[in-house]
């Protein structure tokens, strides 16, 4: 009798060790599966760098970084030579109010004032939108130091430019993530300024690349400082010609062979697609 009780223990014994193993099993299996699944939603993956741009020695620049962006500022010019962020998808969606409290930044030499566009005939165009901003307070209200601004035309800024903006943010939930750098583009003609000497410029770039894609890309875009009417695909180039224009070299942290491909190629349609 004492015999076949051992056995019996024995044999319950050895089917906890085997339904425990099996659990355990299954347990290991399935919590990588939810964590990178959480990974992914909390943030696009990262590559360092790519908000930053190269410049000729001769340029003027002052290099600032501000919560959520970063920019290149020129005294001489009293406007940034260019802005440059990163939009994720996620923070698209924030809920931060706009904050529309323009504030000079004491530390940026030639930094101008709201006095210097007041009565002007332009708007302070926001390169770094505030709706892209809206993650964050702090964010939000960096983005209306006046670094950022540049002397925009009306019907640009609250037309094809405003649309510009839209679609980005478009894009970005749809490609997790996109690096973005925008900027004035100035010619020897562009002598006009406002206020205490703020360069008006005679267009506007903006460049956008998507990283994180299995196949990278980019497309860029260059507006006349007026009404741009029009389809957006008529201001389409490519980021080499911006790169002409203007004499930046723009996303120089990609590899050499990436980096080669996506500038030299800008497809619209492509990009349009959902």
């Amino acid at each position: 009798m004492k015999q076949r009780i051992w056995i019996v223990l024995l044999l319950v014994f050895c089917v906890g060790l085997v339904c425990f193993g099996a659990y355990s099993l299954c347990s290991t299996k399935h919590e990588p599966e939810v964590s990178t699944a959480a990974a992914a939603d909390q943030k696009a993956p990262h590559i360092a760098g790519l908000d930053r741009v190269k410049a000729l020695p001769s340029v003027e620049s002052q290099e600032c970084e501000y919560e959520g962006f970063r920019l290149s500022f020129n005294k001489h010019n009293r406007t940034p030579n260019w802005v440059a962020w990163e939009l994720l998808g996620s923070e698209t969606y924030g809920e931060s109010s706009r904050s529309n409290k323009f504030w000079q930044d004491p530390d940026v030499e030639g930094c101008p004032t709201t006095n210097d566009y007041r009565n002007s005939g332009y708007d302070r165009g926001h390169m770094c939108p505030a709706a892209d901003q809206k993650w964050s307070q702090k964010a939000m209200e960096d983005c209306f130091v006046m670094a950022n601004m540049c002397p925009q035309d009306h019907a640009l800024n609250a037309g094809a430019w405003n649309t510009l903006e839209g679609r980005e943010r478009d894009w970005a939930r749809r490609d997790s993530a996109l690096v973005i750098v925008a900027g004035p583009i100035y010619s020897a003609e562009d002598r006009q300024t406002i206020g205490g000497g703020v360069l008006v410029p005679g267009a506007f770039f903006k460049v956008i690349l998507a990283p994180y894609l299995e196949q990278p890309r980019a497309i860029a875009f260059v507006y006349p400082n007026m009404s741009a009417p029009g389809n957006m695909q008529n201001y389409v180039v490519t980021v080499d010609e911006v790169e002409k224009l203007t004499g930046l070299d723009f996303f120089s942290a990609l590899p050499d062979d990436i980096e080669n491909e996506v500038e030299s190629k800008s497809s619209f349609r492509e990009w349009n697609r959902r």
